[in-house]
């Protein structure tokens, strides 16, 4: 990947103003990338609104005093009550920004807040980026709502390409979006915190209370309990390797629709519930063999996370995976929607240790090189560059032509 930053002291501050329905301390990937984004706009110096949900009965001061903040009204969101969709008026949200005027609008998820403020922004000629996190329109069949399938996509389209550029995590992503007729998409990846996600964590303790020895070998899932995490088959190669080895022990971290149901259906499996921080670092370090079975992340952090844990990894060979893995030298790959496959790999490892620990080392050392830093040189450049170009400060330059040299 190849940027050049200026140095800092020539560096414009930039007023960027950051609006999503989901943040921290609710816990998922797009919640906990954006907060990482927010911490380090902030670090380098630029000056950041929050335009977010309130969070139950929280206070309008943020935590971070110097962080300008907006809470809105939210309600639940049907599928996924965990979530708020956020409600605010044009008009409210004119008025601030005619007086507190940012150089850039970045709008982080496509809800009624994001629709809002993406029309706002448009209306006082202010520049907007927006991230593409979610398959959305690929969530509806899992729900029971395939026949709405293009009107959502419809709907997505209609608001990213209003935005000056579209933001995605991986060239799969934007070749996706593209084929759907999504318009000026860039790729700005992802990074990890190595020393928080680290083999140092692996507690023997933890894993006792799970009921193993160091020799028994743990299944790990990470991430939401529900259908588009097509959890069905993670419980299937699960239950393959445990008939190889019946001391196989099956572990899930997190919750969600299906969490109850499962939880019936197997009791012999441990369910941790939601778990952040060293905490779920050392649920990740403890476990042996990470599964993720999903076809419908735009990119999927937890791989990372799985990666910097030294973990052996049974992935599809698409998104953070087909990017950072390499097939039987840091992970395994199925060929995308192969679930035969996907559960003869994982059977591999019910007894496989040297090959667990051999992949699991190098998954370690290729998460090594991917961080943060790197990739919030490049947001930094492509925000500055959308708010400097659509203003026309770049000679010469269009709205296409802003991109990240890979």
């Amino acid at each position: 990947m190849n940027t050049h930053i200026e140095p800092t002291a020539t560096r414009r501050k930039l007023r960027v103003a950051v609006v999503t329905e989901t943040y921290p301390p609710e816990i998922n990937g797009v919640a906990r990338t954006v907060g990482l984004m927010v911490d380090a706009l902030l670090a380098r110096g630029h000056d950041v609104q929050l335009i977010r949900p309130r969070q139950g009965s929280e206070p309008d001061s943020p935590a971070n005093p110097v962080l300008r903040q907006r809470l809105v009204a939210g309600v639940p969101i049907p599928v996924y009550r965990d979530l708020r969709m956020g409600f605010v008026s044009r008009r409210s949200l004119q008025r601030e920004w005619g007086q507190w005027r940012p150089d850039l609008v970045h709008v982080v998820t496509e809800g009624p807040l994001g629709w809002v403020a993406v029309a706002t922004a448009k209306r006082l000629g202010i520049p907007v980026s927006s991230d593409f996190h979610t398959n959305f329109h690929s969530y509806s069949r899992h729900y029971g709502f395939g026949v709405f399938t293009r009107v959502v996509a419809r709907y997505l389209r209609t608001l990213h390409n209003r935005a000056d550029c579209t933001l995605v995590p991986t060239a799969e992503t934007k070749a996706d979006l593209e084929t759907l007729s999504f318009e000026r998409v860039l790729v700005v990846g992802r990074g990890v915190d190595t020393r928080l996600f680290n083999p140092g964590h692996r507690s023997e303790a933890l894993r006792a209370a799970w009921g193993c020895t160091d020799d028994d070998t743990v299944a790990l899932h990470v991430g939401r309990i529900a259908p588009e995490k097509n959890i069905g088959l993670f419980v299937e190669a699960a239950q393959g390797m445990r008939a190889i080895d019946p001391r196989v022990r099956v572990v899930l971290v997190g919750d969600g629709p299906r969490g109850a149901s499962l939880r019936a259906r197997h009791p012999e499996f441990v369910f941790a519930g939601m778990r952040t921080g060293e905490d779920l670092a050392a649920h990740y370090a403890s476990a042996d063999v990470f599964l993720f079975p999903s076809t419908t992340e735009t990119f999927g952090n937890v791989t990372l996370e799985a990666m910097a844990s030294g973990l052996a990894i049974v992935a599809y060979d698409y998104a953070a995976a087909r990017q950072h893995l390499r097939h039987w030298v840091s992970g395994v790959l199925a060929p995308l929607g192969d679930t035969s496959e996907f559960i003869r790999m994982a059977a591999l490892f019910a007894l496989g240790r040297k090959l667990r620990t051999r992949l699991g080392l190098e998954a370690r050392r290729a998460a090594e090189a991917i961080t943060w830093d790197r990739v919030f040189d490049d947001l930094e450049r492509v925000l500055r560059r959308t708010a400097e170009t659509a203003r026309g400060e770049v000679g010469g330059a269009t709205r296409a032509s802003i991109h990240v040299e890979t």
